[in-house]
């Protein structure tokens, strides 16, 4: 049910469970790991939107994966810009600098509140995508990534999940042409099985709600919503 990917790191198996389910509710698709090693395998496979950093992990402290992250050659997976929220149980001051300065994106210390990890995970993701903004707007859509709320001529429109994280995965890439298979990584986990036609499903069904001259097809490439659309 999301349009955002969100790597957790952490060995805590109820700490990631409760991260899987939270965010799972506001719109992300989670995969957890448990270590440096599964985690540094899983961002070499994947592309990610985020991740949530523990620091005291079994095979070593999770700053080591930071900076491994961040010195990462740039074009490759993993991506070197991907942001990073630290969430750990050291509070104290010198250790949130020193994360900072390592280059975390945010820091949280344990425990913390759901509702705020996932306003920090969406704002840190707006950063990164150089949109301080929360509201996304093509012509006369507006879609709210915080409530997901969607807005055709000021009035709602109602999508399922799946169709909320098809069109926000699209808006948030235009005008970018994205294949099938990209919009399905940023859909579902590692556990999840697909249906073979589920993606053209979806974009059937917002065609039909928001009109055919909002989500474009390159026939042989895939699906993108051009700068100048019209809703």
């Amino acid at each position: 049910m999301a349009a955002m990917r969100v790597l957790v790191v952490e060995d805590d198996p109820g700490i990631a469970q409760g991260l899987r389910l939270t965010l799972g509710q506001h719109g992300w698709a989670v995969d957890c790991v448990d270590g440096l090693e599964a985690a540094w395998a899983a961002l070499r496979v994947e592309a990610f939107d985020a991740v949530l950093l523990d620091l005291g992990l079994p095979d070593g402290d999770g700053a080591t994966l930071l900076q491994r992250l961040r010195a990462a050659p740039a074009g490759r997976r993993p991506d070197a810009a991907t942001p990073v929220l630290i969430m750990t149980a050291r509070d104290q001051v010198a250790s949130r600098i020193t994360g900072l300065d390592m280059g975390a994106d945010d820091y949280l210390s344990k425990p913390f509140d759901a509702h705020e990890l996932a306003a920090r995970l969406r704002a840190v993701c707006r950063r990164a995508a150089g949109r301080p903004q929360p509201l996304l707007r093509r012509g006369t859509l507006e879609v709210d990534p915080a409530t997901r709320q969607v807005r055709r001529d000021g009035r709602g429109v109602e999508l399922s999940a799946r169709e909320f994280g098809v069109l926000l995965t699209l808006l948030q890439a235009s005008p970018r042409v994205l294949s099938r298979q990209q919009i399905e990584a940023s859909l579902y986990n590692f556990d999840q099985a697909l249906e073979s036609n589920a993606i053209e499903v979806h974009v059937h069904h917002l065609r039909r709600k928001l009109g055919d001259g909002l989500i474009q097809t390159m026939r042989g490439v895939g699906y993108f919503v051009p700068e100048e659309a019209h809703t």
